[in-house]
Formats: structure tokens, C-alpha cells, sequence
């Protein structure tokens, strides 16, 4: 589907908002800094915005699918005040050694998302901070996969140096769109 729509999917823990393990309060929600207008410069330009997030600590038993989607809630509402929507929030509630169909590395979001809203994935990025976000992005042939050094992704940057495919390694989130629209130009 070439003449799809390029969008922009983006892990919630550690890429938009402060890691704080295994979230379930939405009033511990905090935005990365610059996120929201960060973000934003993404919508202007035209990408589709699409939240793509493990939440093992349902599975764990942390945590309930309830409390993920409040938390979910207060994400969306806090870049609402940017002006940004996102499309769709996708999520893999299980834990790492029970069976998914979607928990990353697994691509299955991206191609939920290609299906349900003609996405481009050719020309897409995915953008998280662990080594699973940017395979996700590899197994589902994305334009690219970013790296943020916040979260995870300083200590995951290591793992990496052997690249499997197109990777780029950002300070934070606040530095995404300047990476994609430089490249959409």
C-alpha cells in the first residue's frame, strides 16, 4: 500500500512520558520534556501518531487493563493541551514469557495499524527506548527505527551496535521531528 499515509508510532514508557515502572496512577503521569511540541511539529506536517506499548505489568498482575487505560487517558489528555491526537493507542497487556500476538518485537501493532487506517509503513518510523521498539519497527519494514537515550534507551544503546537495520539513536523525544520532517524534505 504505497500511497498510504506515513505515521509516526511512538512506545509510552521512557519515549513520551517518564518512565516510573510499571505505571498505574494517571497522576504520576509526567511528559518527557519538549514532548508536546515535539510531537506536534509531527501532526503539522502531516503524520498519523500512533502509541504502540508492552504493558507487562497487566499481565504481572501489577496492574489492571482499567488502571492502564486511565493512565492511557491522562497521556492523551496531556497532548491534547499540544494539539495533538493520537490515532490510536495499541497495547500488549501480556507478561514476556506468556504468549502475544502483539507484545514487541513482534510488529503486529504497526500491521494493525497499517490495516485499519492505510499506514505506509515504507515510510514510517517507529521511535521507543528498548531494543524491542526498534525491532518492532525493523520486523514491520519501517522507514526507520529511532532510539531515545531517555528511559531505557541509554542503557539498551549498547545493544544495538550491531544495527539489523535502519537506526538512528536521539537524545529524546524533543529531537523526533526535526529527525523526521529534515528527512520527509
Amino acid at each position: 500500500m504505497p500511497n498510504g499515509k506515513p505515521a509516526i508510532f511512538l512506545d509510552r514508557d521512557g519515549t513520551l512520558i517518564v518512565e516510573t515502572g510499571y505505571l498505574y496512577e494517571p497522576d504520576k503521569v509526567e511528559l518527557i520534556p519538549d514532548a508536546g511540541e515535539a510531537v506536534r511539529r509531527l501532526t503539522d506536517v502531516g503524520f498519523d501518531l500512533f502509541i504502540v506499548t508492552n504493558q507487562a505489568g497487566i499481565g504481572r498482575g501489577y496492574y489492571t487493563e482499567e488502571q492502564m487505560h486511565a493512565v492511557n487517558e491522562r497521556v492523551a489528555g496531556e497532548f491534547a493541551k499540544f494539539g495533538v491526537a493520537f490515532r490510536k493507542i495499541y497495547f500488549a497487556p501480556e507478561a514476556p514469557d506468556q504468549p502475544s500476538r502483539n507484545r514487541k518485537p513482534s510488529p503486529q501493532m504497526l500491521h494493525d495499524a497499517r490495516d485499519e487506517f492505510g499506514i505506509d509503513l515504507d515510510a514510517s518510523y517507529m521511535v521507543g527506548d528498548k531494543v524491542s521498539d526498534v525491532e518492532c519497527g525493523w520486523n514491520a519494514g519501517v522507514k526507520l527505527s529511532v532510539l531515545v537515550r531517555t528511559g531505557y534507551g541509554s542503557e539498551h544503546e549498547s545493544k544495538l551496535s550491531q544495527a539489523a537495520g535502519p537506526l538512528t539513536v536521539i537524545d529524546s523525544i524533543g529531537d523526533i521531528a526535526s529527525l523526521a520532517i529534515g528527512q520527509a524534505e
